[in-house]
């Protein structure tokens, strides 16, 4: 009997790519292979020479169709095989290959915000709801929105055998987070993007769409980020690396800045518990730092450091790239 493959990859859209996907029917004992589409139709080639060539990277339990049924991470490639110019997997392949012997982790902190037509769920008609506090963690109906859909996407990871680690309401009303890894980053980016893909699915079916725009709502509103937990071998042992790696995010600060997500000068203001996109710091326990380092990591002397500057609409694949690119060079030999 045949399958369905739910094939996605990720558009040239810019300045911020999209989530595209199509079916493809597999017949049973065959694994899902190389397939093409009309980049022409997805801002990835022109309409004179329009074929793009998917390739799968990661592949899961489709949870929406059950059964044997799958879903298809691929990256976007050129015909003669060769990586596309919007596939930013390619290059973090390579660096995540360089550094393996560091063993990079990352758990990603994807911050999302649910709308309903043209105003974030929870907010009324007109107007805006009362001033943040009772939202974050929440719990009844007059704090807190969309637990159904948030609930049936993290059930749909679930069953997909993606590795989540938790949900929570965010500050804002209709803001929602879930936590991807600890994976290596190629994983970890991979997994990200699949339940996204996700996310936006489930949300078909309950006529909600979810954004990752990193100021949904202009005012006195929290932003949303992907604040990105990054640690190596070494710095699960040693604090001494941990220092490190959080002194190098520091040494070329514009180049992260530029990779972390369209729209972050309005998101890292110096307010809403982030630091001010022109300027870096670090400290323990301080959520309003660029990078902080856990209040347990430093009684513990090892562990993890959360770079908070990565927008929710970044790509994970040039985040993990630059952060493993930034520390681990820095802690070669450590």
């Amino acid at each position: 009997m045949s399958y369905k493959a739910e094939y996605i990859w990720i558009d040239g859209t810019e300045p911020t790519p999209l989530l595209r996907s199509k079916t493809k029917v597999v017949a049973d004992g065959e694994e899902p292979g190389i397939w093409g589409f009309d980049g022409s139709s997805t801002n990835q080639a022109p309409g004179k020479a329009s074929d793009c060539v998917l390739r799968p990277v990661f592949t899961c339990m489709d949870p929406i169709h059950m059964g044997e049924n799958k879903l298809v991470l691929a990256e976007v490639l050129l015909t003669d095989m060769s990586p596309h110019p919007t596939n930013t997997r390619a290059e973090a392949a390579l660096v995540a290959a360089q550094y393996a012997d560091q063993d990079p982790w990352f758990g990603i902190e994807q911050e999302y915000t649910l709308f309903k037509g043209t105003r974030p769920l929870g907010f009324p008609d007109s107007g805006y709801p009362g001033p943040q506090g009772p939202y974050y963690c929440g719990v009844g109906a007059d704090d807190v929105y969309g637990r159904p859909m948030v609930e049936a996407h993290l059930d749909a990871c679930l069953r997909a055998g993606l590795s989540i680690s938790g949900i929570n309401a965010e500050v804002m009303p209709g803001q929602w987070e879930f936590q991807v890894g600890p994976l290596g980053p190629l994983d970890v980016a991979d997994q990200l993007w699949v339940a996204r893909w996700l996310l936006h699915r489930v949300g078909e079916d309950f006529g909600i769409s979810a954004t990752l725009e990193p100021k949904p709502a202009r005012g006195d509103w929290n932003g949303a980020g992907a604040h990105t937990n990054f640690s190596t071998k070494a710095m699960r042992e040693n604090y001494d690396a941990v220092i490190t790696a959080a002194e190098a995010l520091g040494k070329n600060p514009d180049q992260h800045i530029a990779g972390y997500g369209h729209g972050i000068e309005d998101r890292l203001t110096g307010a809403h518990e982030t630091a001010h996109y022109s300027e870096f710091s670090y400290g323990v326990s301080d959520r309003g730092a660029s990078v902080r380092i856990p209040w347990q990591v430093e009684q513990d002397k090892k562990g993890y450091i959360e770079d908070r500057r990565p927008n929710a609409n970044m790509d994970p694949y040039v985040v993990t790239r630059l952060i493993v690119d930034t520390c681990c060079s820095a802690l070669v030999g450590v």
